[in-house]
């Protein structure tokens, strides 16, 4: 009996973890961005979401 599947199994399971995570903290960066009180903090949410997906303009 081999290692292998359940390695393969438990790598799977963190990748899913991982990037439900990192929906999740893009979720709640991006509501702060639109509904935070003042300007200073939607700047710098949109700051943070800007970083987080990698958003690069072109030109």
């Amino acid at each position: 009996m081999t290692v292998l599947p359940q390695l393969l199994n438990d790598v799977a399971s963190l990748t899913v973890t991982a990037g439900l995570l990192y929906g999740g903290v893009v979720a709640v960066v991006a509501l702060t961005s639109v509904l935070a009180p003042s300007p200073e903090r939607r700047r710098d949410a949109r700051s943070t979401l800007n970083i987080l997906v990698r958003k690069r303009r072109s030109g």
